[in-house]
Order: C-alpha cells, then structure tokens, then sequence
C-alpha cells in the first residue's frame, strides 16, 4: 500500500517576514506551494486563513531567536504545532535559502528526523514569565547591593565586615541614615538590632569613614532601586499565589523535600508543569533539564562527558536546591553526597545529587505522591569494598605496604 500523508506546512522564521512551505503528497508524487507573509498580527491571520484553505493540519517552524513566538500564538488553537531548534535543521554552507529551508523541515518531519523542543500551554507560560522574571529581578537586586557595598569603601565604612547583610534589618536602617547625611557613630550604633547589639565596639569603628555629598547621593538612589524591585518582586509573588492557587498540593509535595521552599516549589511548577506530563521517565526529564552527563564517544573513545545546555533556568535551580539538600543533615541527599565526594570533586558530587533530585521530582509530580526521607542510610558492603580499595591505593602511593603491616601486627604477640 502507497504511504498517506496529511498536509504539512513547513514556516522560515524571520524578524519580518516568514517563508511559509505547504507539502502536498498523493501517491509517490510530490507538490510544494510556496508563499510569503509578514509578521504583523494582520500578516498572521493571512497566514491561518491561506493554511486553512489549503487543508493544512499540521505545522513545523525552527525557533528563530524571539520569533517564533507571536507565528506560535497565532496558530496554535487552530493546528497542531511541531518547534525545532535551528541547530537541526540548518543547511549545508551556500545552500541556504528560505524556501528551500522551510521545504527541508517539511520533508525532515515527514521522515521523522527532526526532534521536537517542549512549548508548555498558555497559562504554564504565563507562569514562566512571573518566574523568570521574579530570578532576573532578584539578580538585580544583588547587582545593587555589590555597588553599594563598592560604594561604601569610598568612604572607608568598613559596615560588610561587621554585618552579614547590608540590606538586612539593621544594615538598611544605617544605610538610610548614612544617606540621610548622618554620621555620628552613636547614632548609627543606636539602629542595630538582635545580635549585632552585642558588637558595639566593632559597629563604632567599621562606622568611622565619611561619605562625600555625591556618594550619598548615590547610595540615595541605589536604595531606591531597591524598594522598586522588592515591590516588583512582592507584585510577582501575589500574582503567582493566585494563578498556582489551584496546584496546592503539588506544592506541598514538593515542599516537603528537603532543600525546596515555597519559591522553588512555584519555578518547578513553571518549568515543567503540575505533572511533569511531557517527560514519559524521570531520565528523559533529565536529560532535557541536561543534569545528566553527556556522550560524545568516536572510534571507541569518549571525547567529552560534558552536560547539554538544557534548560538553564532548572539547571541553577536545581544546583541550588542541591547545595541546600546537601547541607540538610539526616538526609538521604546528604548521605549521597558524603559518599560521592570522596571519589568526585565538590561540584560534581553536587551535580550528582542535583542528578537524583531531578528523578526524585519527576516521581513526586508525574506520579503524584508524597516524597519520603529514607535518612542518610549506612553505606552497604559494595560501597566499603570500594572505599577500602581505594584506601589501600592511597597508601601505596604513600609507599606503604598494609598487607604486610597487617601480617607483622598478627604475627606479634599480645
């Protein structure tokens, strides 16, 4: 029997225009119908209603930078959407053209060689904009916080050394004062509270420097800035209580791992969703957030072990998830890490655990079930076999002999 396939529209994405593909097949015979449209809002609805009557139900696009995005948004309750990275798909040198690609990723998808990038829905991008962007203001916030830690040097206040966190409750309370022109170091003293009271002597002589009018005028302004973003960020965490309102208790149980507070809870919700739908294993997961390590082998040899990009938003949450886990005495994530750090370096031992700890979400939110500490169980014999032969290696290159002390200690009587 002859092979039937359904319309397929293949689209080039550019900044301002879009060199549409329709593939038509009947029987071993082939026809392309080419056209191009703009990238306005009209130009789009153009489009829709040209794919419609064409008998087009499905569509694949290459993510062209930023794009793709208002040609995804038009389309996408009307067809079913296939999104390819560029990578993929790029022609050969001094074959490129904007038909021609459209056509290739027609023809490629139809073969079934093209891999498919993972768009989530509307309301889980929404949910991605106010995570994002809640990450890149706190970002900002530690920028302003380094400036105004340069800025204090100007003046020789040595406030950094004494206090932990310049922003804190006591630090923000000198540092507005020190804007204010104030620099009377019982003044300043007077504002500190809990702990830092005790450190009185050390505050009179960290507070001894002088700010020129300039720089407190600076220091006026970076505070500023501070209050606008820590509103932004307050705004951001109101609105994404409401919109996650609904997925309760897949926070919970997110929350209930140790390294994951609420924040983290709502990034992984945005990031991959409430169930974690579009990864059918918990090591496909991983291998799309690229905490897993990778696989560059060539005539029987492995060139590179290094990680794929993946997902750099997951990747940093879950290396920071790690690193808190690590530290949670009594776990199982701690107990993991005690036993990788011997035979891998810091970080890796951390990109280990952050390895599991993506598998371990998987399993809480595609199966929806509570995550349950085993505790920092003891190591087995396999895992002493290990660390015993390894420790004998360490005394050879020492130039020890334990066999043969072992043996002398027996042979000498009590």
């Amino acid at each position: 029997m002859e092979p039937v396939y359904r319309r397929k529209a293949g689209i080039d994405v550019h900044k301002k225009m879009l060199a549409v593909v329709v593939r038509c097949q009947s029987g071993e015979q082939i026809e392309y119908r080419k056209r191009k449209f703009g990238t306005t809002r009209q130009e789009i609805e153009h489009l829709r209603a040209w794919l419609e009557g064409e008998g087009v139900d499905e569509v694949v696009m290459e993510s062209t930078a930023q794009y793709w995005r208002p040609v995804w948004y038009g389309l996408e309750s009307h067809f079913q959407l296939h999104l390819t990275h560029p990578l993929k798909t790029r022609a050969p040198r001094g074959r490129k053209w904007d038909f021609r690609d459209a056509q290739r990723l027609t023809d490629r998808w139809c073969s079934g060689d093209l891999e498919e990038s993972f768009i989530p829905g509307a309301e889980q991008r929404s949910w991605r904009w106010l995570t994002r962007t809640r990450v890149g203001l706190k970002d900002k916030i530690i920028v302003v916080r380094n400036q105004v830690e340069g800025l204090l040097e100007q003046g020789s206040i040595k406030l950094t050394a004494v206090v932990s966190d310049v922003f804190g409750v006591s630090g923000w309370a000198m540092l507005e004062k020190i804007a204010q022109g104030v620099m009377d170091e019982k003044v300043l003293v007077a504002e500190a509270r809990g702990v830092l009271r005790r450190k009185e002597e050390e505050l009179k002589e960290a507070l001894g420097g002088r700010l020129e009018p300039v720089y407190r005028m600076l220091l006026k302004q970076y505070m500023d800035q501070v209050r606008l973003l820590r509103k932004q960020v307050e705004e951001i965490n109101q609105a994404l209580a409401l919109a996650l309102k609904e997925h309760l208790p897949a926070l919970h149980r997110l929350t209930q791992m140790p390294g994951v507070d609420l924040y983290a809870a709502q990034e992984l919700l945005a990031e991959i969703g409430p169930r974690a739908a579009a990864f059918p294993s918990a090591e496909q997961f991983a291998s799309w957030v690229g905490v897993c390590p990778g696989n560059h082998p060539s005539a029987g040899v492995c060139y590179s072990h290094r990680s794929a990009k993946g997902n750099r938003y997951l990747r940093r949450l879950l290396c920071q998830i790690a690193w808190a886990a690590v530290h949670t005495k009594g776990t199982f994530f701690a107990g993991l890490f005690a036993r990788l750090k011997p035979r891998i370096e810091g970080k890796g031992a951390v990109w280990a655990v952050a390895h599991r700890m993506a598998k371990v979400i998987w399993l809480v939110l595609h199966n929806q079930v509570d995550y349950q500490e085993k505790g920092s169980a003891p190591p087995n014999e396999r895992t002493l076999m290990r660390k015993f032969k390894r420790l004998l290696k360490e005394f050879g290159h020492l130039g020890l002999d334990v066999r043969a002390l072992l043996e002398q200690q027996l042979a000498t009587p009590a």
